[in-house]
């Protein structure tokens, strides 16, 4: 897939796109909001395209599954799996401004005063002890106090009836925003964006600690085009032009409400705990609205953020050991805790040198392994191969005790500490013939013989 043109930018020309191509599962029948919608999508571990014609109680429907397959996420912006990191790292240092207009589809309908969110568009519940309905999905648009830099960034939000709901931010960055205007007492104007495509999702996933860039520009650089952005109706702030559903608020000032628990990423459930409130004074939408939501923990959720880390860990190892060929963070280790680092050895140490910047490129990785360029790092069976074939545990495993770890990872949580694991699983230079792989010399096609 890729490299098919151009690339659509609203997610409903995304979803005809893939319709045509047969790569978009359509569901024609009603499907409750609570657990059953998510028990679809979890079928398919958040892979597959879904729309949903019929969400019981509503009249509009629903799309999911739409960024977490490797190559149908490359497909949507035009690239094969393989241009990911280079993609994402040329986006950052050449991003493409967003252009403001006049007006857009997603002011197409616009709801205020009095309105109770439950009522316009279904908020799904997920899991057997969540505490209640979820946005999971919601790309969140905010300023600093200044008001001119915007970020973009996906929250969760816990629905607490008529237009309130949690916020929860883990984000630094945005705890310290919040925090400034908190201390004065105001609020902070929040919009949140529903049916974007998956350019959007993979650009909020960027760190805006490390890169300090607009979102929204970056993603109009994976897809190659300016995307068209319009002012909220209600508060001070750009969104998507072509986004299906906007909610406009206000994050309050000195209010809070228990939130959780969750199911979260590492599918475990999220402590329970008070977090800020946010008031929507507006909702707007497009015509025949297409409502979107992730499920949480699939791999919709973990892929975007596994590729922008294993853009960062590429450059940060890069420094180090240029000789680096590809890293790759899989779904198995919750999108952040393992990585594979492939590189063509050139001296020894570079096997523990990679490993010791994956390290200090992310706090929440926890085991990494290092890896020939003979390894195919996509495949989990050959990189176990080269672990039991190449690995002397007394030689080539080190463990740091007491380092930084996620606070979204239970066994980080007994202690608040993480140990770290470096696996090099490179085999010594000058033994390239004792580890030379076997292959057979000839090439056929199966078919040719059945």
């Amino acid at each position: 897939m890729g490299g098919k043109g151009v690339n659509p930018v609203t997610m409903r020309g995304l979803l005809d796109d893939w319709e045509n191509r047969g790569l978009l599962y359509r569901v024609k029948r009603e499907v409750d909001p609570r657990y059953e919608l998510g028990a679809i999508i979890n079928a398919k571990n958040g892979a597959q395209p879904f729309l949903f014609e019929k969400i019981k109680g509503y009249q509009s429907s629903l799309a999911a599954g739409l960024g977490g397959d490797r190559e149908l996420l490359a497909d949507s912006i035009g690239i094969s799996p393989s241009d990911f990191v280079p993609k994402i790292i040329d986006s950052i240092v050449n991003p493409i401004k967003t252009t403001l207009k006049e007006t857009g589809p997603v002011h197409e309908n616009v709801v205020t005063g009095k309105f109770d969110l439950l009522d316009l568009f279904p908020i799904p519940t997920f899991h057997a002890d969540d505490s209640g309905a979820y946005y999971v999905s919601g790309i969140l648009v905010v300023k600093d106090l200044s008001g001119r830099k915007r970020y973009t960034s996906i929250r969760r939000m816990q629905y607490l009836g008529g237009n309130r709901t949690n916020i929860l931010i883990t984000s630094p960055e945005l705890q310290e925003q919040y925090a400034q205007f908190e201390k004065l007492g105001e609020p902070m104007e929040v919009a949140v964006m529903f049916g974007v495509v998956p350019a959007v999702v993979l650009s909020s996933q960027i760190s805006t600690h490390l890169y300090h860039t607009d979102k929204l520009d970056v993603a109009g650089a994976l897809l190659g085009q300016s995307l068209d952005v319009v002012k909220c109706k209600t508060i001070d702030l750009e969104v998507l032009s072509d986004a299906e559903i906007v909610l406009e608020g206000r994050m309050l000032p000195h209010e809070r409400e228990m939130e959780g628990p969750f199911g979260e990423l590492a599918g475990y459930y999220g402590f329970r705990s008070p977090q800020p409130v946010v008031e929507f004074s507006a909702v707007t939408f497009r015509d025949n609205a297409i409502n979107q939501t992730i499920f949480p923990s699939s791999y919709e959720e973990r892929l975007p953020m596994a590729l922008v880390r294993e853009a960062t860990l590429f450059s940060t190892v890069r420094q180090v050991v240029p000789s680096i060929k590809a890293v790759h963070i899989p779904m198995g280790g919750v999108a952040r805790y393992h990585a594979v680092i492939q590189i063509e050895k050139k001296t020894e140490g570079d096997g523990k040198q990679a490993a010791l910047a994956a390290f200090a490129s992310d706090k929440d990785l926890k085991h990494v392994v290092v890896v020939n360029d003979d390894v195919d790092i996509f495949d989990s069976e050959d990189v176990e191969w080269a672990v039991a074939t190449r690995v002397q545990a007394d030689n080539d495993v080190f463990i740091v005790p007491g380092g930084k770890g996620s606070p979204l990872e239970s066994s980080h949580n007994l202690r608040g500490v993480t140990a770290k694991m470096g696996i090099d699983a490179t085999y010594p230079l000058g033994q390239e013939e004792m580890f030379k792989r076997t292959s057979v010399p000839f090439e056929i096609n199966l078919e040719d013989y059945l």
